[in-house]
């Protein structure tokens, strides 16, 4: 995989505790599960521990790498139960990141979508993956006229992007309620809400619509508590942004749901075309009946070493 520039100094150290916990009505006999929840490293973030452990324990397991580089644990349970919890925990540390003083130097927006069709390098021919509408990112009309509010002739692309994800900020409220993870994208469009996961995919059906590539990224971030108040346990997310390939600086990464260029409060896991390809768990069980699910994230600052 081709990945961002080395990236500078270790500027933060986490421990992210990840629990999600199924409670069947009827019993489960048999179920499989393919999980995404080891942190990725690369330039900009080095997984330093990881463990996984499920309750009942697995009687199968097996690690591998998806499409995308992404590692990836398929795990099976034959044993019968009637709950299930998986207990994810890693510590990560991550490295400065290109800051906002570099994006206002890059190329036209123009000239960096033309140069994926006449660049032949490996980072252009990686990039060129995430060009093209996927299962939750479609093409329509609406979309590229939102996107050219901000990718104006001649705007420099990174500059143009930034204004995007501020606009999204601006344009749309956070409603948890509004939207399913089916939800399509004229729906997140115009309703003007939902959740980071739609703002994300909405991000990037904007920039693929104009010829940009763009990526999901799946992944943390760090919640602060109220002044004077305590961190809680579980209080934090999972969270989505998106990442822009630029020829000259390579992947840089936005968040338009917290209005940001992505620097040092977000862990990633993975990244993929959209949210199906690095769903952080699915997989399929034989009985069961109605379900119950609970989730909980706790990310916890560390030392820098």
């Amino acid at each position: 995989m081709i990945d961002l520039p080395a990236g500078g100094d270790v500027c933060a150290r986490y421990r992210v505790v990840h629990e999600t916990r199924y409670r069947y009505h009827s019993t489960v006999t048999l179920s499989q599960q393919y999980l995404h929840m080891t942190p990725r490293s690369f330039a900009y973030q080095q997984t330093e521990s990881h463990l996984i452990w499920l309750d009942p324990v697995i009687d199968e397991s097996s690690d591998g790498t998806d499409y995308f580089g992404n590692r990836v644990r398929h795990v099976a349970l034959t044993s019968p139960h009637d709950s299930l919890l998986v207990h994810a925990e890693s510590m990560v540390a991550l490295r400065a990141r290109h800051g906002l003083a570099r994006i206002g130097g890059t190329l036209p927006w123009e000239s960096a979508r033309d140069m994926m069709g006449k660049e032949k390098s490996a980072a252009t021919l990686e990039a060129c993956r995430y060009l093209y509408a996927s299962p939750h990112v479609s093409w329509f009309p609406e979309l590229e006229a939102y996107a050219r509010l901000s990718f104006t002739p001649g705007r420099p692309q990174l500059d143009a992007a930034l204004d995007l994800t501020q606009r999204i900020f601006d344009d749309f409220e956070f409603d948890g309620k509004a939207t399913e993870i089916s939800t399509p994208l004229e729906q997140v469009l115009s309703g003007r809400r939902g959740v980071c996961q739609d703002f994300a995919q909405l991000m990037i059906g904007c920039l693929r619509s104009i010829g940009l590539p763009a990526r999901y990224i799946s992944g943390y971030i760090l919640t602060h508590p109220p002044e004077g108040k305590p961190r809680l346990i579980g209080a934090d997310a999972s969270h989505a942004w998106v990442s822009v390939y630029c020829p000259a600086l390579g992947w840089v990464d936005f968040d338009p749901t917290n209005r940001c260029l992505v620097q040092h409060d977000h862990i990633t896991l993975g990244w993929g075309r959209d949210f199906s390809d690095v769903t952080p768990m699915r997989g399929i069980v034989l009985g069961g009946g109605q379900q119950t699910l609970d989730v909980q994230v706790t990310v916890t600052p560390l030392p820098l070493i």
